[in-house]
Parts: C-alpha cells; structure tokens; sequence
C-alpha cells in the first residue's frame, strides 16, 4: 500500500441544525436571486467565496454591481440585525477580492445591498445598504 493509499478517516457529519440552516440559506439565497432577475438583474456569480469573506450573491443591472447579503430569519427585523459590522468588512474585503479577479467590472458603479427573508414573505431588497466607508 502506498502512502496515498492510506485509509482516510471518516468525514464527521454536520449536526442537523447546521444542515437545517445551511440549506434555509440555500434555499433563501435562490429566492431572493430569481427575485433579483425578475426585477432585472443579471446574476453575474453566487456564493463567492475568498480568504477574506463570502458574497452570497452578485448582480448587476444598469452599469450598477451589486454585492449582495442574503439574510433569512423568522422576521425580517430580525433578518435586518442580522447583517453586523464585522459581516459588513467581511464582504467589502470579499468585493475588493472579486473586483480584482473580474476588473472588467471595475468602472461599474459600486453598490452593497442586502435582501431579507422571512417565512411566508417576498423577499425585501434593501439597496445601498451599508458602503465601504462604514467601518
């Protein structure tokens, strides 16, 4: 047997509520994305992810990207909450990340936007909601 023959150890399964929460957000994120082409955006990529943070959705339309925060929680409000500071940097450094692999996007206006779901609502699109000055 050679070393990379080597019997691996089994993967440890997610808990539930981590499988639950993980397909939730699957779930929310394809909503608030076909919500998004329904308005007229273009899907340029989701759930990007870098070392620096995770975008969970990106869109343009009229010369505007928009990098997107999916949020689903029982209540919108609390959705709202949900996007924190710290997340915020997270997904401006994501940006920079993806701007600089993708510079044709470049002279695009910039815009950070979040979409809020809760049970038994549309999704809600709250443009412009945090800027990269915020800190």
């Amino acid at each position: 047997m050679k070393k990379t023959d080597a019997p691996r150890a089994p993967k440890a399964e997610a808990a539930p509520e981590r499988v639950a929460a993980f397909r939730t957000g699957l779930s929310a994120e394809s909503r608030c994305a076909a919500w998004l082409i329904a308005k007229g955006y273009r899907i340029i990529a989701r759930r990007y992810r870098s070392p620096a943070g995770e975008i969970d959705i990106i869109a343009r339309r009229r010369g505007v990207t928009a990098f997107i925060e999916v949020k689903a929680r029982a209540t919108l409000d609390e959705a709202a909450y949900a996007v924190t500071p710290y997340q915020q940097q997270r997904i401006i450094a994501a940006a920079s990340a993806w701007l600089a692999r993708n510079p044709k996007y470049g002279n695009d206006a910039l815009r950070f936007d979040a979409m809020l779901v809760a049970p038994g609502r549309l999704p809600r699109h709250l443009t412009a909601a945090f800027d990269a000055t915020q800190s």
